[in-house]
């Protein structure tokens, strides 16, 4: 029987034929090439030929039908109109859970209703065709403005049917806690340079799974002797290949020609699941088309973007939004997609697709694809069953983005490709082009950052309008659709947070669209950093310099309009001016986004709260912890006495009660709160069967990952403005951890404690 690797060897060269790349590159990379073309010749071009072109297609308001003269004509007391509709959609909002049907049915047909006439009023009536030269840059940002638009109105058709599995869950899962229902299990964690202390976490987490029959094996793509003994000291199988061959794909494909398990889960190397992530998902494949089962992913480390501001505790990760609405929105048109952890698969629905898909650098996206269009169900489960690593630094969450948009338009140049291949209903290909398309947004973003200066220097009027029908138009949309984003995305992103993410990666992620358009497979898989330590602040120049040149030449920009509103005030100069301070404000937090805070701890820190028996000095104490790690824990004394400072001693014993775990430590810290000592240890001695107990404690308990509100958008800008005045990099002391603290305490070189240290501010 031949491997997966050679099978997908004889399929991929049996397309090879059908469809030859330097074909597929020159279609897309011509087509583009055409558009730029064309509108470079209406730049460059006075003739009347090319203006009377273009006339043709423009007839102004008078000569439009008369209902769409009503659609694209501004309404009078247009501000009262808007108050209204801001006031209805919040009252909504507030009165009823984003879960309702008929609540999410008004506000998305209103969005629906607004987005359209903001599109025909764009189209029909504010293009600008003056000359060759502002048609031309009218054209083309009005068509990069309908691709974000249009992608919208899908994603709005797409939120009327949108799914939610955890009913379905709770009875299929019934037969698995049974034991009615109980397949073999195959756990694969594929690895190739992680540190051994994060790949630890995830090989106790999976032994620590709530299933009897399952084996653990780790795929070490690095070759390392250090892991081979990690995976035989914890119970785990270990495989290991020569070549490395198509990355994590090959490294998975070569896994399951080496195992035998009927059902097989995958996680990264950094993702810990819960007790509960087999039962909960294992049900689902009692159907025999279930191919893939794909569940939330999470993460115990603070957004790096959100942390390096110093608001890490007020909003959820940016990668948030994508499993907790855009995937509900996937499912609902059988369009789920594998995102490379925390899933489970059937084995012969890969065998049946010729293994992970390894033509591509997103294998997880195809792989998804390649099972949905052979007929197998690929569902999503919005639940948070484990937990891993966010990019640690903005070099490895650039590169991270990169790879994700470059896999992503891979798939228009390769025989999988999503608008053509067989199997799928219209419904699912919409679905997968608004995807693709999605990423072209950056495209949209980074032009708009270079628009003030395109409307000063070269003098270019981009759109025709009034200020009464920009508010009737544009700002009639922009406020519903402010009021009720965060609302339709179960609250998991706001709009204004959402703008300074596109910032920091627009200008690298469109670079590399554009290097894909033009040379699809021209880059290797990269890995994305996890555990990853500094002992001060950076900066990535390569990503913070574009930043800053933008930034500085807007504040000159700014500076020339405000000379020249001085002498003529018009629309123009107003218009560039407002978009010139909101360029300035968001490109100044997207730059100090990128400075790097220091993480000086490898140890994760929770704010969780277990009940302590402490022996100190021949005393036993109770208390309680607030913060809690693999090296450490912070905790209350109920007692408000300790013995003085010359007959304490810096070692103690500590009890988890509820865990029934003794642990040795030394006392780092010694402050009051409110009166009651709080002390601050670093574990000394830590057994393997110890620490194997505070990962489970930590990382593996059912519901642990709770799900975090992102707070109004009134709330997101007065932080934005807050990280924008008082930076963090300016804060004596730093703290980077997850939940608590983030001071380094596993440090076994102390040979002394000082009980008067002051204390650190928390994150």
């Amino acid at each position: 029987m031949l491997s997966l690797q050679s099978r997908y060897k004889q399929f991929k060269d049996s397309c090879s034929h059908a469809y030859p790349k330097k074909k597929r590159r020159s279609w897309f990379f011509l087509s583009f090439v055409g558009l730029c073309a064309l509108l470079i010749t209406l730049w460059l071009s006075n003739g009347e030929g090319i203006d009377g072109f273009i006339n043709h297609f423009h007839y102004g308001r008078d000569a439009l039908p008369i209902w769409l003269q009503a659609l694209v004509t501004p309404g009078q007391k247009v501000w009262t109109t808007i108050l209204i509709l801001v006031v209805i959609t919040q009252a909504i909002v507030r009165m009823s859970p984003s879960e309702d049907k008929r609540s999410r049915f008004i506000i998305i047909t209103l969005l629906l209703t607004l987005a359209i006439r903001y599109l025909l009023w764009r189209s029909l009536v504010s293009l600008n065709f003056t000359t060759s030269l502002n048609a031309a840059f009218s054209i083309g940002i009005f068509l990069l403005e309908f691709i974000g638009i249009a992608g919208y109105i899908i994603q709005l058709f797409m939120m009327l049917r949108e799914s939610d599995r955890t009913r379905e869950a709770d009875r299929a899962s019934v037969a698995v806690k049974t034991g009615e229902y109980q397949p073999s299990v195959d756990i694969l964690i594929p690895t190739y340079n992680e540190p051994d202390f994060v790949l630890r976490r995830t090989l106790i987490g999976c032994q620590a799974l709530d299933y009897p029959n399952k084996q653990v094996y780790v795929l070490d793509d690095g070759g390392r002797s250090e892991i081979q003994r990690l995976a035989q000291d914890l119970g785990c199988h270990y495989i290991s290949r020569e070549t490395r061959s198509y990355a994590k794909a090959g490294n998975l494909n070569n896994g399951i020609d080496q195992t035998q398990g009927e059902l097989i889960a995958c996680f990264d190397a950094d993702f810990v699941p819960t007790r509960d992530f087999l039962t909960r998902t294992i049900g689902f494949f009692q159907k025999s088309k279930m191919g893939l089962v794909q569940t939330h992913q999470c993460f115990y480390n603070p957004d790096l973007i959100a942390r390096n501001l110093g608001i890490e505790k007020f909003l959820p990760h940016e990668v948030e939004i994508f499993s907790r609405h855009y995937q509900r929105m996937r499912d609902g048109a059988n369009s789920s997609l594998c995102y490379g952890s925390s899933f489970v698969i059937r084995r012969s629905a890969i065998q049946a697709t010729n293994g992970f898909f390894t033509g591509t650098l997103s294998e997880d996206y195809h792989t998804s694809l390649s099972l949905s269009a052979q007929g197998y169900d690929v569902i999503y489960l919005d639940e948070n069953l484990s937990a891993g690593l966010v990019a640690e630094n903005i070099s490895g969450h650039i590169t991270q983005r990169q790879r994700w948009a470059r896999g992503t338009v891979q798939s228009l140049f390769i025989p999988i490709n999503p608008l053509t291949v067989s199997g799928l209903n219209w419904r699912q290909r919409i679905t997968h082009l608004e995807g693709i398309v999605q990423w072209f947004y950056s495209i949209t973003r980074s032009l708009f950052l270079f628009m003030p200066f395109i409307i000063y220097f070269w003098k270019i009027v981009p759109a025709q309008a009034t200020t009464q029908e920009w508010v009737s138009f544009f700002w009639m949309y922009y406020f519903v659709q402010l009021s009720t984003f965060a609302w339709l995305n179960y609250r998991s992103r706001s709009v204004l947070i959402s703008d300074v993410y596109f910032v920091v990666t627009c200008l690298s992620v469109s670079a590399t669209l554009i290097k894909t358009l033009w040379c699809p497979f021209g880059q290797r898989f990269k890995v994305t950093p996890k555990g990853v330590r500094s002992d001060k602040f950076s900066i990535n120049w390569s990503v913070a310099l574009p930043l800053l040149v933008l930034l500085l030449g807007t504040v000159a920009c700014s500076i020339f309009n405000l000379q020249h509103l001085q002498d003529s005030a018009n629309n123009l100069l107003i218009a560039s001016l407002v978009l010139s301070l909101y360029n300035f404000i968001v490109l100044a937090i997207a730059f100090l986004s990128s400075i790097d805070v220091p993480k000086t701890d490898k140890a994760v820190w929770f704010d969780l709260h277990q009940e302590l028996e402490v022996k100190v000095a021949g005393m036993t104490l109770t208390g309680s912890t607030t913060a809690l790690s693999e090296t450490g824990a912070i905790f209350n004394l109920y007692q408000a006495t300790l013995p003085p400072n010359e007959h304490l001693q810096p070692s103690l014993e500590l009890k988890i009660v509820s865990q029934n775990l003794n642990l040795k430590g030394k006392i780092v810290e010694i402050k009051s709160r409110d009166r009651y000592p709080q002390i601050k240890v670093a574990f000394e001695g830590v057994t393997q069967r110890q620490h194997k107990q505070l990962i489970e404690l930590l990382f593996c308990r059912p519901g642990q990952w709770k799900r975090q509100q992102t707070p109004g958008e009134f709330k997101v800008l007065f932080l934005l403005l807050r990280s924008l005045l008082k930076p963090r990099f300016l804060e004596r002391n730093t703290q980077v951890s997850v939940m608590a603290v983030n001071q380094e305490i596993n440090s076994r070189s102390r040979t002394s404690f000082n009980t008067h240290q002051q204390p650190v501010k928390s994150a």
